[in-house]
């Protein structure tokens, strides 16, 4: 299948509103499935030409997480406290507001601040003090 046909199958994907297509051409198999409102996941193996077209209206939906995931916006450490003899900036069931300090991010020999971009309650700490954490990486849950 060439681009131009996958190019099609996500506008008729767009037009009409559906969150999944599948596509079988001979023992060529292509799926299209919208993850979120700017993510497609795409599968494929060799080509033909297309036989039949489903819509996949079978496949549970995602779980929505109850919780506000707070992650990494760089590679670096996790520090818990402004230094090792001071107390944690948050601990589970700490209620922490719009700008508080959660914890530090330390990236070639700097300090970064990651503060909270909402009000809420901590219920979970995901990342360990001192432990190196990768971008995107989940560090709290609030709810």
């Amino acid at each position: 299948m060439n681009l131009k046909a996958v190019r099609s199958l996500i506008q008729v994907m767009n037009e009409g509103g559906l969150t999944c297509v599948e596509v079988t051409e001979g023992e060529t198999k292509i799926r299209l499935e919208k993850q979120t409102a700017a993510a497609a996941a795409v599968s494929a193996v060799p080509a033909a030409v297309p036989t039949a077209i489903s819509e996949c209206v079978d496949q549970p939906a995602a779980p929505v997480s109850a919780y506000r995931e707070v992650k990494s916006p760089m590679v670096g450490v996790f520090y818990a406290a402004p230094s090792p003899e001071s107390e944690p900036y948050v601990q589970v069931g700490s209620k922490v507001s719009k700008g508080d300090v959660l914890c530090v991010i330390e990236a070639m020999k700097l300090l970064n601040e990651l503060n909270a971009d909402t009000d809420g309650e901590i219920v979970e700490i995901c990342a360990q003090n001192g432990q190196v954490v990768e971008y995107g990486q989940t560090l709290f849950k609030l709810r």
